[in-house]
């Protein structure tokens, strides 16, 4: 369904975890440099961690918080609750089926992953689906993304903050680790790095974003706190693309491909989970080679995450963590910066459509 006004919004997710802070979802028209912040229906004080534009019907919104999924059909006017059969978890990422939008997959705090058949009526747990317990943090485990290969649709993967990589080849009924050479890799002395546990190999294992090429069936490319990293094997082996040969900014916290060319990634690139700065990066070779493609503008914290145009591909949205909006509509000849709210402090999602 074709929204009859024509009109492009642009979401922002953000979290309420520090005392003081705003979160929920903001909405903003495109052609207007107004936000308003989306409130009904959803939970005061709303952790919004994923949001998702349903590909056909740009009404409808499905986001995820501290209180399981939500959905709007109104373009976020109005929210429901989504029957849920667990209480108690945060929605950390939302996945539509890219050839089955009844299909929705949406991953968990602490970990878990969830398929619905009926567009998000009804949702049913995973079996198999287990943290491998490499990495204790100070916070539970969580699925950050969840990916579809276009070319074998029943191959999904789960990156998980901080534990690595989760591979299922039938739909979600069987998983399996495919994390294992991540920690390898975690050997090498300028992949170690150690915040919060205690091992080296948080770092590698500390999984943001993840997605699947149709340009290159069976290769997963990864984003990390040590950077980006490549599978062609399907998770068995991983390599480091060395984004530093091109960035001076190695942390990457989302990576995602152009739904109008496939050999195209754009990167969200920054210092560190909590810094004041952040770049988005583009490749048109499918990770051969990277420029950046923001310019004009500066973040003042981590770049969190991107979002594509699912139909015009001059409109690209970036977000940083403490309450800015980047976005250009001329295909990066040029780009604005809008702000959110002061008391915006943790920003997690964009989306576009």
């Amino acid at each position: 369904m074709v929204n009859p006004s024509g009109l492009t919004h642009v979401y922002v997710g953000a979290a309420a975890r520090i005392p003081g802070a705003l979160g929920g979802i903001f909405r903003q028209t495109v052609g207007s440099d107004h936000w308003e912040l989306l409130g009904k229906g959803l939970p005061e004080r709303a952790d919004v961690q994923a949001i998702i534009i349903h590909p056909t019907d740009p009404n409808v919104i499905f986001a995820g918080s501290q209180d399981g999924p939500y959905r709007s059909r109104d373009r976020g006017a109005s929210w429901e609750k989504l029957p849920f059969p667990d209480s108690g978890l945060e929605v950390w990422s939302i996945l539509i089926h890219p050839r089955d939008p009844q299909t929705m997959y949406l991953g968990t705090s602490p970990v878990a992953v969830y398929r619905s058949d009926n567009g998000g009526d009804s949702w049913r747990k995973l079996p198999g689906v287990n943290s491998p317990g490499r990495v204790k943090m100070g916070f539970p485990c969580r699925v950050t993304r969840l990916a579809i290969d276009p070319t074998y649709p029943d191959e999904i993967y789960a990156g998980l903050e901080v534990d690595g990589v989760l591979r299922s080849r039938d739909r979600g009924e069987t998983w399996e680790d495919v994390g294992h050479d991540l920690v390898k890799l975690a050997e090498r002395p300028h992949l170690k790095s150690r915040i919060a546990s205690d091992t080296e190999n948080e770092g590698m294992l500390d999984s943001h974003a993840l997605t699947v090429s149709s340009a290159q069936p069976g290769t997963v490319f990864l984003a990390v706190r040590m950077g980006l990293f490549r599978s062609a094997d399907r998770g068995k082996t991983w390599e480091d693309m060395e984004i530093g040969r091109f960035s001076p900014l190695t942390y990457a916290r989302d990576v995602q491909v152009s739904p109008h060319d496939s050999r195209t990634l754009v990167a969200a690139l920054s210092p560190a989970a909590r810094s004041k700065d952040g770049s988005l990066y583009r490749s048109d070779d499918l990770g051969q080679t990277w420029r950046r493609i923001d310019h004009g503008i500066k973040a003042e914290s981590t770049m969190m995450a991107v979002s594509l145009h699912p139909r015009d591909p001059d409109q690209v949205y970036s977000v940083a963590r403490q309450g800015q909006v980047f976005g250009t509509r001329d295909g990066g000849r040029s780009w604005k910066e809008w702000r959110l709210p002061e008391k915006v402090q943790d920003i997690y999602a964009v989306a576009c459509g």
